[in-house]
């Protein structure tokens, strides 16, 4: 029985903390929403990034190597990290003054 509720523990964890390794942004408007998104440190995350827009826009890195074109009215599933705990910037590359965002990393 106590074998039964560890495995089982353990496998509500995984499964919990796999979750949260998805987040989603979306960009309306050339602007990201949620523009400040608080990830886990060291480890890779999916953020599923949802271009409400018409037309295309590069999601980049400013902080980290990643530039990824998104098409107008589509989503893309791009990987990140893992990252030391901190601040790291991203843009949408085809609309700098409004498509700004950050990665906080705790």
């Amino acid at each position: 029985m106590k074998k039964l509720m560890i495995a089982a523990l353990l496998a509500t964890s995984t499964t919990a903390m796999a979750a949260d390794t998805r987040f989603e942004v979306s960009i309306k408007d050339h602007m990201f929403s949620p523009a400040v998104i608080t990830i886990p440190a060291n480890q890779r995350v999916k953020l599923v990034v949802s271009n409400e827009d018409a037309t295309p826009e590069e999601f980049e890195g400013e902080d980290f190597t990643l530039e990824k074109v998104i098409p107008g009215n589509s989503k893309a599933t791009i990987m990140v990290g893992p990252f030391e705990p901190g601040r790291y910037e991203f843009v949408g590359e085809f609309h700098e003054d409004t498509a700004k965002g950050v990665l906080i990393v705790e």
